[in-house]
């Protein structure tokens, strides 16, 4: 019995395998946040405070109010030119008196001596220097605490009295040098501002439903998207989203003094558990104590909650008041989601102040074109007929308590600030034909913008981007933040589903494992490689290999393969920092391959593990994606619903606009040797001068520029790479072994 038993239990678990073929996971980092991090991190790794700035914040009054639509974070942008500015210049090295050393003088803060040799007797005589106290400040942090140690020349003297020769001096690396740091100060005056922190994400993707356009999101990273604990299972506080100080001083328990929000989990991120939590915090500023007075723990997905908390504690009725929200998860990654939004706090209210008298755009209106979100602009200009989307989704949100009036709103196609087309969203749609707005209501509405409104083709190209703008109106007209969006439609020299976020990782599961993108181009046209989105997300896969591959259709799926990398010229992940966090592959040798009707693109995996493609959960095409586990005899459609981030990238008549090279043909001899090589590669050249040498690896990186002949790639990892000469020559394949 026990031997069937244990057979049952590996059938049951070689079936959940099986039955386990695609998976979407959360992301360990936030690829939007993460552009700006490199600079972060190199002052950073400086180790010093140096050109670094401490604010004074402002005060600000009441009322407070943020309902996410627009960005209220302070920025911290002064200059130490700016009016107002002051700063502290900090010596390393000081003198016990407080006397600034010489920029000259260094020391060791080891015993150095005086060595006397008699070579006659076979003594040694050492006698120490005589040790100089100084103080040595550590310039990590700001102010500087110094610490009095003592110091020695950074020489010994060595002295053989037996003949006449001179006295020998051996010099040693100083570790005591003079160094200095400036510390600069300037004052905050933004009224406009309302957070003074910034590690809550403001965003307009990763709610679900709200209420209105953007929120506040709360996860397990930093503001740069880095995880606060890379590859851990450590639970503890994340994010904060901490106010300015308000004046609080006029106003007393007798006002009424009311703070409000809405708050959701999970949203289209990660289910938060029990253990998990959201935490609201008031700080006390007479006690210098922040208290916690609201918490709420983590549940799965729901639709946004209000709380409402009346404020009549004298400590917290004083100028200098703060609040701040913080979450409690897991700091591996994009983990353990809570959203915020509609924070508000005002005086003269009342327990039954809970409407929020708001009529809303709940997410930008985007994705005009049909089917997809990009094309190349010379594809939309030879056949833009039947090419505008004839189902637009708009959300609009009634949040009031009485109904709201019908009436059309617009959405308007504008290129360099100028409107040249609008298309009206009628009343009758946009409610649903409902007579009023009903209050609490979200409505979905389908638009079609496939007559009456495009993107002007007539003006000369390339036209690589269009504003959208879109506004409805309503009976309140008091409140106006949340009535427009404003998003771009993209032309560049590529085809794409998604809008260009990422709420989670996708990839099929399994050795061998394909993965294939379904496109039909208005056009045909030639391929000339993928832009891909990867992500990180729990594991770095970053080292795992994948073959770029691209199939013909065959009948709705995935059919004969017409371009796949080579199996000795495989590729791997990367995690963009990038201003469009896509990285390029392109195809092997500069090839291009022509495709007419609809193709897919993709990759073969070698390992079982998700390669960790970005994927986006607001826009639904997983009808165009497709995967095998078989070793393609077989192909299943994506059942997970979402956009996969794999845009083909074309050869198009606006190449040399959109910075694509066209490979050319030039008659010259190029010898590269040795080939393979450990250390040194020489390039040789008949019939053309030689004026630098570029390396990039496969995936298009430039990994090394040369303008000498003979360079040194010891420095490069082991790998195949390509060699492009004077910017046209190339590219040719070397060996780094």
């Amino acid at each position: 019995m026990k031997n069937l038993l244990t057979v049952f239990i590996l059938a049951c678990f070689a079936m959940n395998i099986h039955a386990q073929e695609e998976e979407v996971g959360p992301l360990m980092g936030n690829p939007q946040l993460q552009k700006n991090a490199q600079k972060n991190l190199l002052k950073m790794n400086d180790g010093t405070f140096d050109s670094t700035f401490i604010y004074t914040q402002d005060t600000i009054g009441l009322p407070v109010f943020d309902e996410f639509s627009t960005n209220k974070f302070q920025n911290y942008n002064a200059d130490y030119t700016d009016v107002g500015v002051t700063f502290d210049k900090v010596y390393r090295l000081m003198t016990t008196t407080g006397l600034v050393l010489p920029n000259g003088e260094n020391y060791t803060t080891q015993v150095t001596f005086y060595r006397t040799v008699d070579l006659g007797n076979g003594t040694v005589v050492d006698v120490p220097f005589v040790d100089t106290v100084i103080r040595i400040g550590d310039l990590a942090s700001y102010p500087v605490t110094f610490i009095p140690t003592s110091v020695y020349p950074p020489f010994y003297i060595y002295d053989t009295i037996d003949f006449p020769n001179p006295v020998d001096t051996i010099w040693i690396s100083p570790d005591v040098v003079q160094d200095s740091a400036t510390q600069f100060f300037a004052n905050v005056n933004d009224l406009t501002s309302i957070w003074i922190d910034d590690q809550a994400y403001h965003n307009y993707t990763f709610a679900r439903e709200p209420w209105s356009l953007g929120v506040a999101t709360f996860d397990g990273l930093d503001e740069n998207g880095y995880p606060y604990e890379f590859g851990t299972a450590i639970t503890n506080y994340g994010d904060r989203l901490t106010s300015k100080p308000i004046d609080m001083g006029a106003v007393n328990a007798g006002d009424s003094v009311y703070f409000s929000f809405l708050y959701q989990p999970q949203g289209f991120g990660d289910a938060p558990e029990s253990g998990d939590s959201l935490v609201l915090e008031f700080y006390a500023i007479n006690l210098d104590q922040w208290n916690r007075v609201w918490s709420v723990n983590g549940s799965p997905s729901a639709g946004f909650q209000m709380v409402h908390l009346n404020i009549s504690d004298p400590d917290y009725l004083q100028k200098g008041f703060q609040f701040r929200f913080r979450n409690y998860g897991g700091l591996s990654g994009s983990l353990d989601h809570f959203h915020v939004d509609y924070v508000n706090l005002r005086a003269f209210s009342g327990v039954q102040d809970t409407v929020i008298r708001d009529f809303a755009i709940v997410y930008p209106i985007k994705n005009l074109l049909d089917t997809y979100s990009s094309v190349p602009w010379d594809h939309y200009v030879n056949n833009s007929a039947g090419k505008m989307s004839s189902n637009v989704e708009v959300l609009v949100r009634n949040s009031d308590n009485v109904p709201e009036n019908e009436q059309d709103g617009t959405t308007e196609i504008q290129y360099s600030g100028t409107t040249e087309s609008t298309y009206i969203l009628l009343e009758s749609l946009l409610n649903n034909g409902d007579l009023n707005y009903s209050p609490w209501t979200t409505y979905t509405s389908l638009h079609d913008f496939s007559t009456g409104v495009g993107f002007d083709i007539s003006k000369p190209g390339p036209r690589e981007e269009f504003d959208i703008v879109s506004g409805v109106t309503h009976l309140n007209t008091s409140f106006t933040q949340n009535d427009s969006s404003y998003t771009k439609q993209i032309f560049q020299n590529y085809y794409s589903y998604d809008d260009g976020t990422a709420e989670g990782a996708y990839g099929p599961l399994g050795i061998q494992a394909r993965l294939a993108i379904k496109y039909t181009p208005y056009e045909a046209d030639s391929l000339i490689g993928a832009r891909i989105h990867f992500v990180p997300s729990v594991y770095d896969v970053s080292n795992k290999l994948f073959i770029l591959t691209v199939w013909d259709d065959n009948g709705g799926e995935p059919g004969n393969v017409i371009y796949e990398d080579g199996v000795f010229f495989p590729r791997q992940p990367f995690y963009e920092y990038d201003r469009d966090i896509f990285t390029n592959y392109y195809f092997i040798d500069t090839q291009k391959v022509s495709v007419s009707g609809t193709f897919y693109i993709g990759w073969k995996q070698f390992d079982a593990d998700r390669l960790n493609v970005g994927f986006d959960k607001n826009t639904i095409n997983n009808d165009k994606t497709y995967f095998s586990t078989n070793n393609g005899i077989s192909w299943t459609q994506s059942s997970i619903p979402g956009s996969v981030m794999i845009h083909p990238i074309f050869s198009t008549s606006y190449d040399a606009v959109l910075g694509i090279e066209e490979k050319k043909s030039v008659e010259v001899n190029v010898r590269l040797f040795p080939n393979p090589t450990s250390a040194n590669l020489t390039i040789e050249m008949e019939n053309d001068d030689f004026e630098f040498a570029e390396i990039h690896n496969l995936q298009g990186r430039l990994v090394k520029n040369s303008s000498e002949q003979t360079m040194n790639v010891s420095d490069l990892p082991k790998g195949m790479y390509l060699v492009r000469i004077n910017g046209k020559y190339g590219p040719y394949k070397i060996i780094k072994q």
